[in-house]
């Protein structure tokens, strides 16, 4: 693809600017979580598994209908400072906003500002929600695994709400239950747009279920939120994009440029089976570098007292998830020895923690383009820390001491470095009988200056002084580490990709002097100054780029 800019258009809930954020386990945060915070008791709960929004949907049209109505990308010969006081070290767009079609999205705001609209999308959201598209890890391929069947429900219940979207566009479905929608534009000139989501959710701890204060898949709205699995993520994307369609075709729009949806159906676990599916369709439908733009999910939207910031990831971190598996001999749990398989997994998992990723803060990389965006607007940063974000441009003490004073929020680290989180442990079976094996599954998100290859060594020196002492065979990663061992061992360590996954950091879209961002940022600039929210065309709006920390649902695009 020619250009890759995520953003998650149900985070346009954030311009209400109440929305809770303290716990909350969205996948794709702030830029300073510091800067704002809830006191709403529920927000230590379900985290991401409710949405609360009534300005999303028409949000997503004004960004769908202008994308869709302008023929070419805007010319990024001069960019425009976001400050007068700016360095260019935080360039925008200008304000984009249809012309042609300007009374159609007239009449749609108007429309999406009654109550009765809102009252359906509310509707619509909890009813997608109620259909649990769960994703496991182990499901096989579709055909062969029961739990694929619930997504029968979910198409249904697409086809039989969106009847415009049905009638009108193409559908193609991919590896049985991916869904490709072609909507053909008049000009063939124009390259097309394509917009994705991804159907499935992650799935439910059963014995956490009594502890939600919603059932899960309720789809419950309380007059504030829609509660359950999906409601964020990623549901909203993908009733939030058909709703616009279908709006735009119940008035009799008619595109120019091409539009292509595209919903994935294992995101939560990589896109084994949907994104891969979807890639190799789109490449031979369409071929390569068809697409002028590439919508996923993935960014912010940050409402303050005095100004708005929209951080569209423009960059998406790398995955590998590390199985370490040990192997040791059984017997009887009477007569135990020192260390066991399960032990010396806890041993391992410890020295991985004490021996973390090192963040660092890089130039040229979209947080810290964001940060200083950030710092031009934002009234509750301090001086002093708007002052030392100033000052890093030019300084590399200045960016040590950034760095000491924003590590020391796990969400900074988070998006300036590589990550790992042991996710899965298992071992035993019997409590009077030793566990000759156990494993354990530690989550990488890889920073974008970081790869594959170098997280795998890391993990491997790392541990290598674990290997020694409890006097372990080792194999990491197809490649024998034995070193010193004595001649008979007490075990065996095996590092190795725990789903075959592994995914390199995405290339980042360029955001200087680049048309495709410059129309995603200036549509942007535009509805929100024009949103019921503010209706006010002088409210300060800066669009930085951000950083995905999770993969987005059409994986390998």
């Amino acid at each position: 693809m020619t250009s890759k800019v995520g953003y998650n258009i149900d985070l346009e809930k954030r311009l209400q600017g109440s929305v809770p954020k303290k716990g909350h386990t969205q996948a794709h945060p702030t830029l300073l979580s510091s800067t704002s915070s809830s006191d709403d008791p529920r927000d230590v709960l379900q985290g991401e598994d409710r949405a609360w929004f009534s300005h999303w949907k028409p949000f997503l049209a004004g960004l769908l209908l202008s994308l869709v109505v302008v023929q070419q990308f805007p010319r990024s010969e001069q960019p425009v400072i976001c400050s007068p006081n700016a360095s260019s070290v935080c360039p925008a767009a200008s304000p984009i906003a249809p012309s042609v079609h300007a009374d159609l999205l007239k009449q749609l705001e108007i429309s999406y500002a009654t109550e009765g609209f809102k009252i359906n999308s509310f509707a619509l959201l909890g009813g997608a929600v109620k259909i649990p598209t769960e994703m496991f890890d182990d499901m096989k391929v579709p055909g062969q695994d029961p739990r694929w069947d619930v997504f029968n429900q979910l198409h249904g219940y697409i086809d039989s709400h969106f009847i415009q979207v049905y009638r009108e566009l193409r559908k193609t479905t991919i590896n049985t239950y991916g869904l490709v929608y072609h909507w053909q534009g008049s000009n063939p000139d124009l390259k097309p747009l394509l917009l994705t989501a991804h159907q499935d959710v992650v799935p439910v701890e059963p014995l956490t279920v009594d502890t939600w204060l919603y059932p899960p898949f309720s789809g419950t709205w309380d007059g504030k939120w829609i509660w359950g699995r999906g409601s964020c993520d990623d549901k909203p994307g993908l009733i939030g994009s058909l709703t616009a369609i279908e709006k735009l075709l119940e008035k009799g729009f008619k595109p120019q440029r091409t539009i292509v949806l595209a919903f994935g159906i294992d995101e939560e676990r990589g896109g084994i089976v949907g994104g891969t599916g979807i890639r190799d369709y789109l490449l031979s439908a369409y071929g390569p570098n068809a697409f002028a733009l590439l919508i996923d999910e993935g960014g912010t939207l940050e409402a303050h007292s005095d100004g708005v910031i929209a951080t569209p990831a423009v960059a998406e971190k790398g995955h590998f998830d590390l199985r370490m598996s040990i192997s040791t001999p059984g017997g009887h749990s009477s007569v135990p020895p020192e260390h066991t398989s399960i032990g010396i997994l806890a041993a391992l998992i410890a020295e991985l923690e004490a021996n973390p990723f090192t963040p660092h803060l890089y130039r040229n990389e979209p947080y810290f383009t964001a940060l200083q965006c950030q710092a031009l607007v934002d009234p509750e940063m301090d001086d002093e820390l708007r002052d030392l974000i100033g000052k890093a441009r030019y300084s590399d003490k200045a960016l040590a001491d950034l760095e000491e004073r924003l590590f020391r929020n796990p969400l900074s680290r988070a998006l300036a470095g590589t990550t790992q989180a042991t996710d899965i442990v298992h071992g035993g079976v019997k409590t009077n009988a030793l566990p000759e094996n156990a494993f354990a599954i530690v989550n990488h998100r890889i920073a974008g200056h970081s790869s594959v290859s170098t997280v795998k060594t890391h993990i491997a020196a790392v541990l290598l002084p674990i290997v020694k002492k409890f006097n372990l065979s080792l194999d990491a990663f197809g490649e024998s580490l034995n070193g010193e061992l004595s001649q008979k061992t007490s075990g065996h360590l095996k590092l190795s990709d725990a789903w075959g996954t592994a995914l390199e950091p995405a290339p980042v879209t360029p955001w200087l002097k680049n048309p495709a961002y410059d129309l995603l940022a200036g549509t942007i600039l535009n509805v929100v100054k024009t949103s019921a929210r503010w209706n006010n065309p002088d409210i300060p709006v800066i669009v930085a780029p951000g950083t995905m920390t999770g993969n987005t649902g059409i994986t390998g695009i």
